[in-house]
């Protein structure tokens, strides 16, 4: 049966609801402050990442600890007031990567994954969005023997448990691959399953455009409250009341912020990302998106130049920018590939909506009838985004959905 459901929030798995909806035959109307995909989806690496079956957990050795704390690294840099801010979600954030309970979380964590290729796929033809896609993997690239090896133990066990492919290149073949890289390197994982986007906010405004060539409607506005109707929903806009009976609150770092305008609370804290597009020195040329894996930085070849983008700062949404992380990254990078000069004029900053034990939230908000959840997918939201969609769509329609979602409910908190 059709009904009015309203989603909030146009970044990739706002969108990606708000599609699978309306294919359902839905009236839903999307909104958003910005157009779609301006947002985190905006500002990513671009991978749709079937090898990440394990989500990132909080560094729990003291050597790395040690590392970190100095607040000098690329791969990870924090700000003091909001570290302190979000103590206790980090606090159970450490917990939760506590090796016991990390085993537990790694299964529920890849059923999603496993789900993402298959899902983008459905969307990218619906859009005919294929040239904005590549399917040639991405590679995981090692300074030192060590890492390599290392990394190659855990890729072989995520390849028996979890169907992760990949080919181990050593530094003569990764060297035929990537022959501008300039540094003396041990080799390389060759993650073969992975796609990538050349412009990530370009594939969310082309879902939104299949979604508003399906019907639905999309609203450019801020959201200004919300409120529980008997029956249904209501959202005061700028200039407009929206009425609805369901409600998809897809809002990403903003999620935990209205849900408490509802009397609801979760452990949502961010990590924020930062990226600056580059030229290539004259006669280089970047063939792959490419990890400096023990550096913790990626290089992305897009459409708007060669795209780096830093590791993880932890810090509170609304702090001021620093940018001594991307600086960092690009000394180093320099070194690692002939980048040339900086294309955009500032670079660009977002956050990644985090929850305690890395799984997002999806599902009903058992309190307040009608109303749905879909955020905290951490460093994922691109690559899970339909799959997330899909899975929603199934819930809120009463079927069974394709994998148990019991996992990523609200109320584990």
């Amino acid at each position: 049966m059709s009904r009015e459901i309203l989603v909030l929030g146009a970044g990739m798995v706002g969108v990606s609801v708000a599609w699978h909806l309306q294919q359902r035959g839905h009236q839903v109307t999307l909104v958003d402050r910005r157009e779609p995909g301006h947002e985190t989806s905006f500002g990513n690496a671009g991978l749709i990442q079937r090898e990440a079956v394990r989500p990132y957990a909080f560094p729990r050795d003291l050597a790395t600890l040690m590392r970190v704390l100095p607040n000098h690294e690329v791969d990870i840099r924090y700000q003091l007031d909001g570290m302190l801010k979000a103590a206790q979600p980090l606090f159970n954030y450490w917990r939760n990567s506590a090796p016991a309970r990390y085993r537990l979380i790694v299964p529920e964590y890849a059923a999603l994954i496993r789900q993402a290729l298959d899902a983008h796929a459905e969307m990218i033809a619906a859009a005919g969005a294929e040239q904005l896609i590549r399917k040639d993997g991405y590679l995981d690239v090692f300074r030192t023997p060590g890492a390599l090896e290392a990394e190659c133990r855990l890729a072989e066990q995520n390849a028996a448990r979890f169907g992760v492919e990949y080919k181990v290149l050593d530094a003569r073949a990764l060297a035929g691959l990537e022959p501008n890289l300039t540094f003396d390197l041990a080799g390389a994982i060759h993650w073969t399953q992975p796609w990538s986007s050349v412009s990530p906010g370009g594939l969310v405004a082309a879902y939104a455009e299949a979604f508003k060539a399906s019907g639905g409607r999309l609203v450019q506005a801020e959201l200004q409250s919300l409120t529980q109707q008997r029956p249904g929903w209501q959202a005061q806009i700028e200039g407009e009341t929206l009425s609805a009976e369901q409600v998809v609150l897809a809002l990403g770092p903003w999620s935990a912020q209205w849900l408490a305008t509802q009397g609801i609370s979760v452990p949502l804290f961010v990590k924020r990302g930062y990226h600056m597009h580059y030229a290539t020195r004259p006669g280089a040329e970047l063939k792959h998106w490419l990890m400096d894996a023990e550096t913790g930085y990626l290089l992305a070849p897009m459409q708007a130049g060669i795209r780096l983008t830093t590791g993880a700062e932890l810090a509170q949404q609304t702090d001021l920018p620093r940018y001594q992380q991307l600086e960092a990254a690009e000394a180093v990078a320099r070194e690692f590939f002939p980048l040339g000069e900086r294309l955009d004029a500032e670079p660009w900053m977002g956050g990644r909506p985090c929850m305690p034990d890395m799984k997002p939230v999806i599902g009903p908000v058992r309190k307040l009838q009608g109303l749905w959840s879909a955020f905290g997918h951490g460093h994922q939201g691109f690559t899970l985004g339909p799959a997330t969609g899909r899975l929603l769509s199934q819930m809120m329609d009463g079927e069974t959905p394709d994998i148990d979602m019991r996992p990523y409910r609200m109320e584990r908190f």
